[in-house]
C-alpha cells in the first residue's frame, strides 16, 4: 500500500510525494518556554514523533526540525512575575521541556532551533516583505498587510471579507486594518532586544517559524505539522509571509493532531482540567501515557481519564505479558520450528502487513496496535497449545517473534531503552501464573461460542486462583481479587 497523508490544506487524503525523494523535510511547530507542558503538548510531540519514525522505517531519509519558542510576551511576563532573567527562565524550561519529552519516549528532533538563533534570517524576512510592499513600519513595528495576500485563508478555508466583519482584535490606530499582525515588535524598556533597520526590537511571533523552516528544510519543503489549533492564525500566517516574501510554495503536506478532552470536556486552564505531563507521570508509568496517547488516531479528538489511562495500562500488560509467558517456556528447544509454529509465522507476517497498511492510512496507530493485540492472541493461542500437548517451542520462533515485535514496536516506540518484556517494565506484579492466561483465553473462546454457562465456570476457575477478569478496549487482563474496590 502507498503512504497517504490527510493534508489539512486540501481536505483530503493524498499520495505522500516527497519534494526530493527518498529525503523528506518535516518541520513541527514546538513549545514557548514559559510553563511545563502538558498533555497537549504531549499528545503533538509524541504523534509527531511517530510519523517520524514511521518516515524512517518505510525508507525514507528524514530531517525533523522541531523549534522552541524561547522570546514572546508569556515569557517576558512570566520572568517579571518570578523576578528572574527572561533568556534564564526560557532556559529552565527548554530543560524541563526535553525531561518529559524524554521520560515519554520522544526522541530528538534532528534539529531543534530557537528563535533568538535566527534572528538575522527573521530580519532578512521581515526585510523581504517590505521590500514586497507586504510588510509596512509604524513607530519601529513591522506589520504584514493581510490584503496584500491574495491566498490568505486558504489553510483554514477563511473568507478575508468574514474575517474583516468579524474581527474581534484589540484597536491600534496605527494598523492599516484589525487582521493586520507583528512581524517584528519595537521593544518596550526592560525588554529583549536586536538591532535591526526598524530599531531596537524583537520577533514577533509567527516570523520565526517561517524564518527557521525555510532556511533549514528549504522552500518548499514536505510536511509542515503542529495542533489543530495552530491551523489559525499561525499556520495561515507562515504561509502568508513565507510565500509572500519569496514567491513560492511554504509547505507541501499541513498534518494537524487532534485535541484533548478532559472528562468529555475540552481542557481549559479556566475550567481547572489542565494537567501537565508531569502531574500525569506522577501517577501514571511513562510508556502507559504514550500508549494512551497513541490508542486514537492522531487526528481524532483524545478523551483523557483516569480510566481510559487504566485501560492503556492494561492493554499495554497484555501485550507484554504475552512475551513474557512465550520467553519463559520452560521448554524451549533447539530444533526448527514445527508445522504450527511455522503457522504463527505465516499468520505474523499477515499481522506485518497489516501494521504497515495502517500506518500507511495516514499513520493510523490505533489499527496498527489492534494488529499487535491480534497477534498476541496468536501468540497466546500456541503457547496453550503446547501447554496442553507437554510439547516445547523452538528457540528460533521465540527469537523471531520476540524480533517481529521489537521491530514494529519500535515505530511506535514501545518497549525501548533495554526494557525486558513482561510486566516487570510497568511497575506491576509479575506472579500471575500461566494458567490464569490460558483461562482467559478459554473464556474467550467461550464468550464468542456464547457458551455462557461454561464462560461463568472459567471466571470461577480464576477466582480461585485469586484474581478476576477486567474487560477492556484493548481484551480481557487478569486483576488481582484483593485489588478490586480499592
Amino acid at each position: 500500500m502507498t503512504l497517504r497523508v490527510y493534508n489539512t490544506m486540501s481536505g483530503s487524503k493524498e499520495e505522500f510525494k516527497p519534494v526530493h525523494p527518498p529525503r523528506v523535510g518535516m518541520y513541527a511547530c514546538g513549545v514557548t518556554v514559559y510553563d511545563y507542558c502538558h498533555i497537549g503538548h504531549a499528545r503533538a510531540a509524541v504523534a509527531f514523533d511517530v510519523i517520524a519514525r514511521y518516515l524512517r522505517y518505510a525508507g525514507y531519509e528524514v530531517t525533523y526540525v522541531r523549534n522552541y519558542t524561547d522570546v514572546d510576551d508569556k515569557i517576558i511576563n512570566r520572568s517579571r512575575e518570578q523576578g528572574i532573567p527572561w533568556d534564564r527562565l526560557a532556559q529552565a524550561f527548554i530543560e524541563a521541556h526535553d525531561e518529559d519529552m524524554a521520560a515519554l519516549g520522544v526522541q530528538r528532533a534532528d534539529v531543534e532551533p530557537r528563535a533568538t538563533d535566527y534572528i538575522p534570517r527573521i530580519i532578512d524576512t521581515v526585510k523581504a516583505l517590505v521590500a514586497n510592499g507586504i510588510g509596512y513600519e509604524v513607530d519601529g513595528d513591522v506589520y504584514f498587510e493581510v490584503g496584500k495576500f491574495k491566498g490568505y485563508g486558504k489553510l483554514s478555508r477563511r473568507n478575508l471579507d468574514d474575517l474583516q466583519a468579524g474581527a474581534r482584535v484589540e484597536v491600534d490606530d496605527r494598523k492599516k486594518s484589525p487582521l493586520d499582525f507583528a512581524l517584528w515588535k519595537a521593544s518596550k524598556p526592560g525588554e529583549p532586544s536586536w538591532d535591526s533597520p526598524w530599531g531596537k526590537g524583537r520577533p514577533g511571533w509567527h516570523i520565526e517559524c517561517s524564518a527557521m523552516s525555510a532556511d533549514i528544510l528549504g522552500q518548499p519543503f514536505d510536511i509542515h505539522g503542529g495542533g489543530k489549533d495552530l491551523i489559525f492564525p499561525h499556520h495561515e500566517n507562515e504561509i502568508a509571509q513565507s510565500e509572500g516574501a519569496f514567491g513560492k510554495e511554504f509547505a507541501r503536506y499541513w498534518l494537524h493532531n487532534g485535541f484533548v478532552n478532559i472528562d468529555n470536556e475540552k481542557m481549559s486552564k479556566s475550567l481547572g482540567n489542565f494537567f501537565t505531563i508531569r502531574e500525569i507521570l506522577a501517577r501514571f508509568r511513562p510508556e502507559v501515557v504514550r500508549f494512551f496517547l497513541l490508542s486514537t488516531h492522531y487526528r481524532s479528538p483524545l478523551d483523557f481519564s483516569d480510566k481510559a489511562l487504566e485501560n492503556a495500562s492494561g492493554g499495554l500488560t497484555r501485550l507484554a505479558n504475552v512475551m513474557h509467558r512465550l520467553l519463559n517456556q520452560t521448554r524451549q528447544e533447539d530444533r526448527d520450528p514445527d508445522d504450527r509454529e511455522q503457522e504463527t509465522l505465516k499468520l505474523l507476517q499477515n499481522r506485518r502487513e497489516g501494521f504497515i497498511s495502517a500506518m500507511d492510512d495516514d499513520f493510523n496507530t490505533a489499527g496498527a496496535i489492534g494488529q499487535l493485540f491480534l497477534a498476541s492472541t496468536q501468540i497466546n493461542s500456541l503457547i496453550e497449545e503446547a501447554n496442553s500437548a507437554n510439547v516445547g517451542i523452538s528457540k528460533d520462533l521465540v527469537e523471531k517473534v520476540d524480533f517481529w515485535l521489537k521491530d514494529l514496536g519500535s515505530v511506535l516506540g514501545f518497549f525501548e531503552n533495554g526494557l525486558r518484556w513482561g510486566p516487570e517494565f510497568l511497575g506491576l506484579r509479575t506472579d500471575i501464573p500461566g494458567k490464569v492466561y490460558d483461562l482467559i483465553e478459554e473464556r474467550t473462546r467461550a464468550r464468542k461460542e456464547k457458551n455462557w454457562g461454561r464462560a461463568d465456570e472459567i471466571r470461577d476457575e480464576i477466582a480461585s486462583l485469586g484474581f478476576t477478569v477486567q474487560d477492556t478496549a484493548q481484551g480481557p487482563i487478569p486483576v488481582p481479587l484483593k485489588s478490586q474496590g480499592g
